[in-house]
């Protein structure tokens, strides 16, 4: 038995695992070739978790409709639960697609370094430019990563507190052992664009990925503690998905121009390996 505190302590320990990941991103020795198959990596535990959290939040839906259509349950209902599975994927998929035209893309062209090869400046500065636009367009590109993670672990620190709300502690624990072991992979998610640039990434900035990615645990576990609702789980887990949909297409597009296809499926399998061999830890414990 567990109590209260050591609950919230759990939850917290379950996702930050993500900094496990992280020191992956200040390798500076790498080829294109291996750069390109991490890259790979990433993108497979990425789809894993896409089909883990949509899975998850349709099947919560596709019971609440099915108990609508046999008369056991409110139409009413069964509607929000669909509106909060496709509302949230809009949400994470199309806010995102909109928050990277809106905000992401001027931002270069405000740079010193664009403004003096606008006015005539040499090759060695139109070369310092493109790195620059590299190392930017890496930074965010693993920003937006963390984020969408952060929001597929926001729903698994639901799933821990609201297994504790309801009694069933030993799931919770079995939750946040597995969930746990997922976040130390998923930290090479959030890494891999960052591997192999000129310049390392701070280690202020990887405290604030692993923070924005793995922190969401400890807050969903808080909020499922104390209050329960199927609609917000859904709701989350929609949004999660969505996100995770739009910056896996990202780096799938840098991918192709990192390596070859071969590369590239090999590096997808393994990903997509390291996400259900983790993900049977709770699958075996009964959950």
């Amino acid at each position: 038995m567990i109590d209260y505190s050591q609950l919230l302590l759990l939850g917290a320990f379950s996702g930050l695992t993500i900094f496990l990941g992280l020191p992956l991103a200040v390798f500076q020795s790498v080829s294109s070739r291996l750069k390109g198959f991490l890259n790979a990596l990433a993108i497979g535990i990425l789809i894993f978790l896409t089909v883990d959290v949509l899975g998850h939040a349709w099947e919560s839906a596709a019971v609440a409709a099915s108990a609508a259509f046999v008369g056991k349950a409110p139409v009413g209902n069964a509607m929000l639960d669909l509106l909060a599975m496709f509302g949230g994927m809009a949400i994470g998929l199309l806010g995102l697609t909109w928050y990277e035209s809106r905000y992401m893309k001027s931002v270069p062209a405000r740079s010193p370094i664009a403004q003096a090869n606008a006015t005539g400046s040499s090759a060695s500065y139109r070369k310092k430019e493109l790195q620059l636009l590299q190392q930017v367009n890496c930074y965010r590109l693993s920003m937006m990563i963390a984020i969408g993670i952060g929001a597929h672990n926001f729903s698994e620190g639901l799933a821990i507190g609201q297994s504790y709300a309801s009694g069933a502690i030993g799931l919770a624990l079995i939750l946040i052992i597995g969930f746990a072991a997922h976040n130390a992979t998923e930290g090479f998610g959030i890494a891999g664009p960052l591997t192999g640039l000129s310049k390392r990434p701070s280690l202020r900035f990887l405290a604030v990925t692993g923070l924005v990615g793995g922190g969401p645990t400890f807050l969903g576990t808080v909020l499922g503690s104390l209050w329960s609702s199927t609609l917000v789980y859904i709701l989350f887990l929609a949004i999660a998905g969505g996100a995770l949909i739009y910056v896996s297409m990202l780096m799938y597009t840098s991918g192709r121009r990192q390596t070859t296809n071969a590369v590239l499926m090999v590096g997808l399998f393994v990903g997509l390996f390291a996400g259900f061999i983790t993900d049977l830890i709770v699958t075996l414990g009964g959950a």
